[in-house]
């Protein structure tokens, strides 16, 4: 063979007296051993070295990153790693929002409790306290209103519809009574002109229960409805202030504080919230008694002008009252429009 092979190359290596390897030969042997590995390491990737035989460690080859002789494939230098986040489990997002529900409902309902039972302390602005309790108080005599002013449109309307039939009788009998015609004439006259001003009076009348029902049931309803917003936040605000005057009187210590850490940004975050929605109902309890004041004071003057026009007999005011809040009749016998086509 014109090569010798590694084996045989490391069989031929002697020692000196004192059992070190002759450094003459160590080259001999690397180059060999070089010689013997695939082509497709070159000699600059692999670096050989060997120690004495006294030594841990017989030899140690090592080897850097391969590369094909065309340059077609390299190995990447490694760049930062980037762990992918896990995905999240829907099930246990549920349950983590149900835990956080149950327990916020636990807090408020035991700070109500607390409050009832006079155990417990609660936070009052007291003005903002006394404009709601105004608010709800007016809104129940503004109901009642609403409530009486529907009866009177119902009877007027009853009242009307008997009218124009009366009238109707008595144009009849003017004509198949040849001996009464003039004083069956005259009632007919005077019973159609009662209903055709009971119609006036009853548009009217209509016009200012639809007002009146916006302002109870649409503005003032909505405005109800963010003062119970904030008096949820208010309950909330309370039972997380208590946790945290609780966990303050307690000892610190290494399993205390992160309770009273969170217990903290729990507050705060309740905090806020409690001030953005009493801030919320101010404005809207001061943009509200702007508007009734406007709506109020419109509807009374023609539920006033109306009624004192009607029974007093001057069917020319009552028309005017009308036409000053641009209202318009229905003429007799057409079908009120449907809810669709109101919209």
């Amino acid at each position: 063979m014109d090569q010798d092979s590694p084996k045989n190359a490391a069989a031929e290596i002697t020692v000196t007296s004192n059992g070190e390897l002759d450094d003459s030969l160590e080259h001999s042997f690397n180059r060999d051993l070089k010689r013997s590995l695939p082509a497709g390491l070159g000699l600059s990737e692999t670096q050989i070295t060997s120690h004495g035989f006294d030594g841990n460690k017989e030899g140690i080859i090592e080897a850097g990153p391969f590369q094909d002789k065309g340059g077609l494939r390299t190995q990447q230098k490694s760049g930062p790693v980037v762990l992918a986040e896990e995905p999240k489990n829907p099930a246990m997002e549920k349950l983590e929002l149900v835990r956080r529900w149950s327990l916020n409902t636990y807090k408020c309902t035991r700070q109500l409790i607390s409050e009832k039972l006079g155990r417990g302390s609660r936070t009052v602005d007291l003005e903002l306290e006394s404009q709601i309790e105004i608010l709800r108080d007016n809104k129940k005599k503004y109901e009642n209103i609403l409530k009486l002013a529907q009866t009177l449109s119902s009877q007027l309307y009853q009242m009307v519809q008997t009218q124009r039939l009366l009238g109707d009788a008595f144009a009849d009998l003017s004509l198949k009574s040849l001996e009464l015609h003039e004083e069956f004439g005259y009632n007919a006259d005077t019973q159609k002109l009662l209903a055709k001003n009971g119609e006036t009076l009853l548009g009217a009348i209509n016009f200012f229960i639809s007002s009146v029902n916006t302002l109870v049931n649409k503005t003032i309803e909505d405005t109800l409805m963010t003062v119970k917003q904030y008096e949820t936040a208010r309950i909330e605000y309370d039972a997380y202030r208590t946790d945290l005057e609780e966990l303050n009187l307690g000892p610190r210590d290494a399993t205390t504080l992160p309770k009273i850490e969170q217990s903290q940004q729990l507050f705060q975050l309740h905090k806020e919230k409690y001030d953005k929605m009493r801030n919320d109902v101010s404005v809207k309890l001061k943009f509200l008694e702007e508007n009734k004041v406007k709506v109020l004071h419109n509807q009374l003057v023609l539920f006033h002008n109306a009624i004192a026009a009607y029974f007093a007999g001057n069917q020319k005011q009552l028309d005017q009252t009308l036409k000053q809040f641009h209202i318009k009749l229905k003429n007799p016998g057409v079908d009120a429009p449907s809810w669709l086509e109101e919209q």
